[in-house]
């Protein structure tokens, strides 16, 4: 039985059936990342994006706690909902784990978090990975019920499909056990079939957890190479490759849009798939994503 019933809201106001048929109704229901350097984007956000709209809010490595806090706070006051990315090797320990949930919570009405393990090779304290977050009871402690964990349609570049399978049924294990509800991010990724073989993968395994996908925002190309080369997604890096100007597709409409009724279709041939909408990568500019994401209905 599926626990991911809440962590996400009815969709907003904007595309409808009769105008976009099949998942694609769920667009204006979005939600988009936003680092804290780039925070100066959040009053853009609350004017374009849906109401209660979520916004991911990052934990970059060097980032003090209070930077996070604050921006949670400023996209709460702005009427959009605050989802704090809670990196398991950024936390010192335990007593800085509960006083980060208990501000978060406290100081910017959380109830749900983004847990993930974190990139850097060495952790900076005695957590390495998301599981031992979500195991640690302090989720709860603090009203945070609702998690997302990631996932990897193109696996990653430093961990095997085995490992990577096995943590991500003990945390969606974990996360019943506690009650949290759950749903799964993907890692970006730029073309559909990989996604669509994984989800039918994990649906054929038992995994009934609703799915978002990771999309690319607009970005140079460039920027795209890079992080498609730091996340390991191979096929996609490779047709990012194949590409002779993957921004300007972006930008035309070429790209993710692609992507996106890809997805909508095989979702219309197998529901099961439970696609729950799209979650946009911004590359540290949240303001760009919500301006092509808001002209999306325009452009068919």
């Amino acid at each position: 039985m599926s626990t991911a019933s809440s962590i996400d809201i009815a969709p907003g106001p904007g595309l409808n059936a009769a105008t976009s048929p099949g998942f694609m109704t769920r667009l204006p229901d979005y939600s988009a990342e936003v680092t804290t350097p780039d925070r100066r984007s959040l009053d853009h956000a609350a004017r374009l994006m849906p109401k209660d709209a979520r916004v991911y809010v990052a934990s970059l490595p060097k980032d003090p706690p209070d930077r996070q806090i604050g921006v949670c706070a400023q996209v709460r006051d702005l009427g959009l909902i605050p989802v704090p990315h809670i990196v398991a090797r950024n936390i010192p320990d335990r007593d800085a784990l509960d006083n980060l949930l208990g501000r978060l919570s406290r100081e910017a009405g959380v109830d749900r978090a983004l847990v993930l393990g974190g990139d850097r090779d060495v952790p900076a304290g005695d957590y390495d990975c998301s599981l031992q977050v979500i195991e640690s009871g302090l989720l709860q402690t603090y009203g945070i019920d609702k998690i997302a964990i990631a996932c990897y349609p193109e696996g990653h570049p430093r961990i095997p499909e085995d490992v990577l399978d096995r943590a991500r049924d003990d945390k969606i294990a974990a996360a019943r056990a506690g009650g949290l509800s759950l749903i799964l991010i993907s890692q970006v990724c730029f073309e559909s079939e990989p996604i669509i073989r994984f989800l039918g993968k994990i649906r054929a395994e038992g995994v009934t957890e609703r799915v978002r996908v990771g999309v690319a925002g607009p970005a140079k190309h460039s920027t795209l190479i890079k992080y498609a080369m730091i996340c390991g997604v191979g096929a996609s890096l490779r047709a990012l490759r194949e590409r002779q100007s993957l921004a300007r597709n972006i930008l035309s409409g070429e790209t993710p849009e692609k992507l996106i009724l890809d997805l909508e279709e095989a979702v219309e041939a197998e529901p099961s798939l439970n696609i729950w909408g799209i979650h946009f990568f911004t590359f540290a500019s949240l303001r760009n994503t919500i301006e092509w994401v808001e002209g999306f209905p325009r452009r068919f």
